[in-house]
């Protein structure tokens, strides 16, 4: 038990998914898992544990932002002996041959994020997903006949940005495929604890070309 999560360290699974929003947690577990047991539900996070395919998994909330998903996968990795956390949230498109309803599975997180400092890694730290988790995912979107794309993503402190913020047209120009608020720290966290990650996200709206999905 930890000051954010109330489950035993038996009730949640070696392998956790986690979205950002605590109902798409409560959607996944009651619509893929078979036997969803609410297991946490501090400051209504939604953690679920049951089973896919005879498999024990979880899925948890983590909210938005680094610090919040700082904090669960922390927990999850270093008191609950977590192995796999895979964050399955929603970016924003950078590049044009990247629209709505593709999928981006993150290989490696940029960030404006102070977050990694706090490890005093002598230099800049590279956040990267871990290769086992990142091929499977590969092969179960091929397999499922997904639109995938592989590569850079940028992990923002901000979603809203003041006037002549010009960070998004240079991540475009440095090939980055998308923006969302995450995946960074959740790479670190993984890192620092020697357990393994990988952020995968359906990109629900493109930042220059005006595509977007409602939030429903």
């Amino acid at each position: 038990m930890t000051p954010h999560n109330n489950a035993a360290i038996d009730q949640i699974a070696k392998t956790v998914l986690m979205p950002g929003d605590p109902l798409r947690s409560k959607y996944i577990a009651e619509n893929f898992l078979d036997d969803p047991v609410l297991v946490n539900n501090v400051r209504g996070v939604q953690g679920y544990t049951g089973k896919w395919k005879g498999v024990r998994v979880s899925v948890m909330a983590s909210g938005m932002g680094m610090p919040a998903i700082g904090i669960y996968s922390w927990e999850l990795y270093n008191f609950y002996n977590v192995e796999n956390i895979i964050r399955v949230g929603s970016a924003g498109s950078l590049q044009d041959d990247i629209h709505v309803r593709d999928v981006v599975i993150a290989q490696g997180a940029c960030t404006n994020s102070n977050y990694i400092s706090t490890f005093s890694f002598p230099g800049t730290f590279a956040p990267i997903a871990d290769y086992v988790l990142l091929s499977n995912a590969v092969e179960a979107a091929k397999e499922n006949h997904a639109v995938w794309h592989v590569g850079n993503i940028f992990s923002s402190d901000n979603f809203y940005n003041g006037e002549g913020y010009k960070g998004n047209e240079i991540c475009r120009k440095m090939g980055v495929m998308a923006v969302e608020m995450e995946a960074a720290a959740l790479y670190a966290n993984a890192a620092a604890a020697g357990k393994r990650a990988l952020c995968i996200c359906t990109i629900s709206d493109h930042i220059f070309q005006g595509e977007e999905l409602s939030a429903e």
